[in-house]
């Protein structure tokens, strides 16, 4: 439950009280009578004192006092973790606990969308970074990983991407279970989305927890975007997750979870209103060391809170929800992994997995196509607002671009040194969305605290590359129409550039999506880590739960699909 507010400074204000009732800093007494005087009804601040109230007391209570085993072990409370947990806790009687190595999502930098960009190389990011390339120029690209109550759905910028019918038929052909098909997965959307939209009963659900709706009240460049994009042969369409996704794409306004200016992440409809319940215990600042297993089962975990190492049993199931780098390090810091490699670092061998940490995925992004506005405007809900799916060669079976209009400059920090970029300007940030190259994650050494080194394989292939250089030529062309006339005073960057000269650019302007995925994927060959049913191959009590399992990286965004995860994973153990 929410409290209503009529500006997004009122409605910080109020989450922040929000926070302070779960944590315990302020009284339900203290919390109506502050509520009300920042804006609420006293009907909503009685009742939401009443329900947070409750689920901070239950919550502290249960915080401190562990219990030896529980049901259900969930690591991470992110896209996948949050959905596997809310619901198990929800809709059967299991004990659930749910371990976050970050803290509180309510917070200003979480809460308001316009501030997601402070999160990264916060405290509430990882702070992973790839080793350096030469593809990109010798250069270390940032991969931000959430590290608080929500993972990614915290700190990314909230669209609402559901993916191409080909990427679901892909994971289908797979695992050879059809319940990951487009036509399986469509009906999972529809059921758990509330879409505020154009109306399509073939496509879209209404009613369902996750409120999803079009940016609102777009900056006017964003519809001018559609019309750049129409202007060189790329259709406007009403909603960007109906029919254009279906087929070969097209341009439209973003799907967001942004709800009266404020984010909803994953916790917010899947965990807060369970924590109530006395099944359930979220224990943030909780890092997970590794596995414990007696044989090929996994009976429990170790943890550490506050310096503390603690091993906790689990009576039926441990889920990875830790990401697409976490979820491998843990399984191969518990010998679970390629087996040479567990060797090479010390790392005694239970399990030989090949397949564990390889297959890395990540959609680029590149920083940036950029233009100098006529007039400034400022941005709006999490200032990227259209997007384009488009294909670099028609004979492509599945768009494979997706460049974002930004409406703030976006360069990388070659670019921002290189060119004279001024604050009023506005961005297209090239973006391909199915990449031939693969990277892969991997220890350094047998403690838990070593860390990981990953290759993100970054513009390995060449096929990407010529993508990327397409994608930069087409972003231009779309700027340059006269659809954005209006908008732009002059081309600053990259300007008329071709050749190496252009591939050069490329490289020194590529960065990623933060889609972080497919390291424990899902199949039937020698380099499957999971089953189409989630679980581990040949391990039993182990299932993982988030993008680290995807086959392929899905075709946009990774959120959405992150979630139909975490679905699939609660449908499959609550049977």
């Amino acid at each position: 439950m929410k409290l209503g507010h009529g500006s997004l400074q009122q409605g910080d204000r109020l989450m922040a009280l929000q926070a302070g009732l779960v944590h315990g800093r302020i009284s339900r007494r203290g919390f109506i009578k502050m509520a009300v005087a920042a804006g609420a009804s006293l009907a909503a601040a009685q009742a939401i004192a009443q329900e947070l109230g409750d689920a901070a007391i239950t919550q502290r209570y249960n915080a401190q006092n562990l219990q030896a085993a529980y049901d259900y072990i969930v690591v991470g409370s992110g896209s996948g973790g949050a959905v596997v947990a809310g619901r198990l806790a929800a809709e059967t009687d299991a004990s659930v606990l749910v371990l976050e190595a970050g803290d509180t999502d309510q917070l200003d930098a979480v809460l308001n969308p316009l501030m997601w960009g402070s999160n990264i190389r916060s405290e509430r990011d990882w702070g992973y970074t790839a080793q350096p390339s030469d593809k990109v120029n010798g250069r270390s690209l940032i991969l931000p990983m959430g590290r608080v109550v929500g993972g990614g759905s915290s700190i990314n910028v909230m669209i609402w991407a559901r993916g191409h019918k080909n990427d679901f038929d892909f994971w289908a052909a797979e695992t050879g279970d059809d319940g990951w098909s487009y036509a399986s997965v469509l009906e999972i959307y529809k059921r758990i989305e509330d879409w505020h939209g154009p109306a399509d009963a073939a496509r879209r659900g209404t009613g369902g927890r996750l409120f999803v709706q079009e940016v609102s009240n777009p900056n006017p460049i964003a519809p001018a975007f559609l019309q750049a994009c129409e202007s060189v042969g790329i259709p406007a369409f009403a909603d960007m997750n109906g029919e254009m996704m279906e087929g070969a794409g097209g341009a439209a306004l973003a799907n967001v979870r942004i709800k009266d200016g404020m984010r909803r992440n994953l916790p917010a409809d899947y965990l807060w209103e369970t924590l109530k319940r006395p099944n359930i215990t979220l224990l943030t600042g909780a890092t997970v060391h590794s596995l414990q297993l007696s044989g090929t089962k996994v009976t429990g975990l170790t943890f550490e809170k506050g310096g503390v190492v603690t091993t906790v049993q689990a009576n039926t199931r441990v889920v990875l929800s830790a990401g697409a780098i976490n979820s491998p390090k843990i399984l191969m810091q518990s010998g679970i992994g390629p087996a040479d490699h567990l060797k090479e670092v010390g790392v005694n061998v239970l399990h030989d997995l090949p397949g564990v940490g390889q297959n890395f995925q990540d959609h680029i992004l590149a920083a940036g196509c950029i233009w100098e506005y006529v007039t400034p405007l400022p941005p709006q809900n999490s200032a990227a607002e259209a997007t384009f799916f488009w294909k670099s060669d028609p004979a492509l079976d599945t768009p494979d671009l997706q460049p974002f209009q930004i409406e703030v400059p976006y360069a990388s920090e070659v670019h921002g040194a290189g060119y004279a970029i001024p604050p009023g300007s506005w961005t297209i940030a090239p973006g391909i969305v199915r990449p031939q190259s693969r990277g892969e994650v991997r220890l350094t050494g047998p403690n838990p605290g070593d860390a990981v080194t990953i290759d993100g394989g970054f513009l390995r292939e060449e096929a990407d590359l010529i993508a990327l250089t397409r994608c930069i030529e087409l972003c231009r062309e779309i700027g340059n129409s006269a659809p954005m006339a209006e908008f732009v005073k002059r081309e600053v960057m990259p300007g008329p550039l071709t050749g190496e000269d252009l591939a050069n650019f490329a490289r020194n302007a590529a960065g990623t999506y933060f889609h972080e995925s497919c390291t424990c994927k899902m199949g039937r060959d020698e380099m499957s880590v999971v089953d189409g049913s989630l679980s581990v191959q040949g391990i039993e009590g182990l299932s993982i739960a988030d993008a680290s399992v995807m086959p392929r990286v899905s075709t946009g965004n990774t959120m959405a699909p992150t979630v139909i995860i975490g679905e699939r994973m609660a449908d499959l153990l609550i049977g």
